[in-house]
């Protein structure tokens, strides 16, 4: 304190510095009290404000809260690999008859998920992430992993997912993550991965959609179908299919199927009005790779919109969510005028962490959704 003084800095307009001698600490269930080592006595009371504190929210994620033994509570910053005494959430106290918000919270393009988890806890749920091995999907994958999930990649290169799933426990020992094979190119391990995953008799609170193929040449997958709608849009929505009773039966339980503002840019009609088959899984003269894109995307949203529709009055409840413009990621990789387009626009977009996809218990920051005519939305169903 001599040092603080002797620099000037003990000199605060701040109504929560404590007086020389004390300190604030921490009980297991949250509640701040303060000791005076003056006079080696505790009480619940700010010494200066007379207020009683309470802690805000959960510990960040990479913490965890041990117990010495002594019985003292420290913490422990397994990302940092370091313990403490000091609770980290003491910066957000609140009062103990704290006041009503006065405006809801918002976030911006430079929020991570991380932020938005802050103080969830998923502990004892199960997600399922597919193309979680890299990009966004890797992201929120992460995101839910630190914050207790249980999550699984679902990936067509278990080598790069095996890789992410190292990743990840080497931020937090204790993260519940798995891969399992998924190529959305083939229906039957689609179909192979739902029947794997039910054998686990794991509930199903979370399924992001996540997978996507861009600027793909012009290809048939096995089941005879253009590769892009098939991995896309197809792969997706048989596997939501095949999953449906588990989420069901796990609800409250979220789809995320992530689309694109590019499903703008398209239609999936004929001059009449009604919905081209032709135009989802077009022929290799009527191919364009940015607009077979956009289809799936379309595609994508239609379902979501119909898939909610059916299931939110059984609990579950669907969101199409547009992830970011131009962003910076490996989805161009298949051509290299994109690869150009996309470095040029780096510095304009978001990074990957700000990327990532949000809560499912925060549907209303991102969503997007599209008038659509409940009759195509069927007829894509």
């Amino acid at each position: 304190m001599a040092a603080l003084r002797y620099a000037g800095l003990d000199d605060t307009d701040s109504e929560d510095e404590l007086p020389p001698g004390w300190e604030q600490r921490t009980t297991k269930d949250g509640w701040v009290y303060y000791a005076n080592h003056a006079e080696e006595k505790t009480q619940w009371e700010h010494p200066k404000t007379g207020k009683r504190k309470r802690i805000a929210g959960d510990l960040p994620y990479g913490w965890e809260q041990e117990t010495d033994e002594n019985g003292q509570v420290f913490f422990v910053d397994h990302i940092n690999k370091r313990t403490t005494y000091l609770d980290p959430r003491l910066a957000f106290t609140v009062d103990d008859n704290p006041t009503k918000p006065t405006s809801r919270q918002r976030y911006d393009g430079s929020t991570t998920a991380m932020e938005i988890l802050q103080g969830r806890d998923f502990t004892g749920k199960v997600v399922v992430v597919t193309g979680a091995n890299s990009g966004i999907g890797f992201e929120t994958a992460k995101s839910f992993a630190l914050h207790g999930a249980h999550v699984i990649l679902a990936c067509r290169n278990m080598t790069r997912a095996n890789e992410a799933v190292s990743r990840i426990l080497g931020e937090w020992h204790k993260a519940k993550v798995e891969a399992m094979t998924l190529d959305l190119a083939l229906l039957r391990s689609v179909q192979h991965f739902a029947q794997a995953f039910k054998a686990k008799n794991l509930s199903l609170h979370v399924l992001v959609c996540n997978a996507a193929a861009f600027a793909l040449p012009w290809s048939l997958t096995k089941d005879g179908l253009e590769t892009t709608f098939q991995v896309n849009h197809l792969g997706h929505f048989y596997l939501v299919q095949l999953l449906q009773d588990v989420l069901c039966r796990s609800a409250p339980a979220r789809v995320v199927v992530v689309s694109s503002e590019s499903h703008r840019f398209t239609d999936i009609s004929d001059s009449s009005g009604k919905l081209d088959f032709s135009r989802l899984s077009p022929s290799k003269n009527d191919y364009w790779a940015m607009l077979a894109y956009n289809r799936s995307k379309l595609c994508n949203i239609l379902f979501s919109n119909e898939l909610h529709r059916r299931l939110s009055p059984r609990g579950v409840t669907s969101n199409a969510v547009h992830p970011g413009n131009m962003m910076y990621s490996s989805i161009h990789r298949n051509w290299w005028v994109y690869t150009l387009l996309f470095t040029l626009a780096r510095p304009f977009t978001k990074s990957m962490v700000s990327e990532q996809l949000l809560s499912p218990q925060t549907p209303s920051v991102h969503p997007l959704w599209t008038p659509v005519f409940s009759s195509t939305s069927c007829v894509l169903w």
